[in-house]
């Protein structure tokens, strides 16, 4: 698709993701099936504007705000929800970029079209040599990194063969490097449950020198501003696709239950005080989980655009809401597939089975952890955060 063709504007973004919402969910099951994203539903939301979509303005990006990329994601994610994984995580390209040398960063990224992927948590080792480090290593989860265009990977720094420990934390000093997908080995590991269509395989390297400039700390941001004056970037977007979910859910059993006689009882279900209840509660606990990531979200922008200090409980906030965002979507989708009943289990009459299982499986990602209640916890009752994204 010409670049010109690609819309370059939060609602035209948006509009555009809305429109292809058919097309993804008669793919879903072709997605499951493929085990990554195939390579027409990778150019559909690349000329859907996804993996621009956080490209800086003086780029020519658009820039989307951070809740306008949770409005993009949790379209998207109503049409399939690995479609939508794997956009969250193509979109990263235009974050990654303000942690980089712009000089360097327009030439890593030449097209504000290219998708990122990668696991950034430090599983590799990467050892310091001239120019750069030699990096060696093997991550879990790369979503999308079968049809990305930049491979991040995070390492702990070493020189001398020992680690180089970092003063600010007192841990390994933590670096991101981006290189080629072709530089690492690929292993297809991705037989999972939920996500299926993802792709989120492993990879691994052994001794690849990636150059210096190639590399990046997310305490140490070139491009200011709301995108990344604060370390949480990457994470604020996610609440999109569990919220994407239990919405697509809850649509479609409204819409079976304008069909749908209760077997034992001989009564329609939208005259049923038990189906009825059962989704005005999910309604409600939809409602009020959307509105906290947004609220606190919209808070969070304000507050960088400002400058201003933010206490304990406003670093943490967002994090909570994005937990209680995965819970409750989780919750969402087991209710009404106990509801639905036995036509929940068919795999190629009903989307329920795909949403549960992708339901559990986003919940076992790092942001929907128990810890999570810990660590916000621990800055709730005064304590220093251990985390590195709050």
């Amino acid at each position: 698709m010409p670049t010109a063709a690609i819309p370059n504007t939060a609602e035209a973004i948006i509009t555009r993701a809305r429109d292809i919402g058919p097309t993804l969910r008669e793919s879903s099951a072709r997605i499951e099936e493929n085990r990554r994203l195939p390579e027409d539903i990778v150019e559909l939301l690349r000329g859907t504007g996804v993996f621009r979509a956080v490209m800086p303005r003086e780029w020519g990006g658009p820039e989307l705000n951070s809740m306008d990329q949770v409005r993009l994601l949790e379209t998207i994610a109503q049409g399939d929800v690995s479609a939508a994984w794997c956009a969250m995580i193509g979109m990263d390209s235009g974050i990654y970029s303000g942690f980089l040398d712009q000089d360097v960063a327009r030439k890593l990224y030449p097209s504000p079209d290219m998708a990122q992927s990668g696991w950034i948590y430090p599983q590799g080792r990467a050892e310091r040599v001239s120019g750069g480090y030699r990096v060696s290593g093997h991550w879990r989860f790369g979503s999308g990194s079968t049809h990305c265009d930049v491979l991040a990977a995070g390492c702990t720094v070493y020189e001398g063969g020992r680690p180089v420990i970092d003063e600010t934390t007192g841990k390994g000093l933590w670096r991101v490097v981006l290189a080629h997908p072709d530089q690492y080995e690929h292993i297809d590991s991705w037989h999972t449950t939920g996500l299926a269509g993802s792709g989120s395989i492993d990879y691994r390297a052994d001794d690849l020198f990636v150059p210096a400039e190639h590399s990046f700390s997310f305490a140490e941001p070139v491009r200011r501003g709301p995108l990344h004056d604060a370390p949480d970037a990457i994470l604020r977007k996610m609440s999109g696709i569990p919220l994407g979910l239990a919405r697509a859910a809850l649509d479609h059993v409204r819409e079976v239950a304008e069909h749908r006689v209760d077997r034992e009882t001989g009564l329609a279900w939208p005259q049923d005080h038990r189906v009825q209840q059962t989704i005005a509660e999910l309604e409600m606990e939809l409602l009020a989980a959307r509105s906290a990531v947004y609220t606190t979200l919209e808070r969070q922008w304000e507050a960088l655009e400002n400058h201003a200090e933010r206490s304990g409980d406003e670093r943490v906030e967002t994090a909570l809401a994005r937990l209680h965002a995965f819970r409750t979507a989780r919750r969402v989708v087991h209710r009404l597939f106990d509801l639905v009943g036995g036509a929940s289990v068919y795999r190629l009459k009903s989307p329920m089975d795909r949403w549960l299982r992708d339901a559990n499986t986003m919940c076992q990602h790092a942001v929907a952890q128990e810890s999570i209640l810990q660590l916000t916890g621990n800055v709730l009752l005064g304590g220093k955060s251990a985390s590195p994204f709050f």
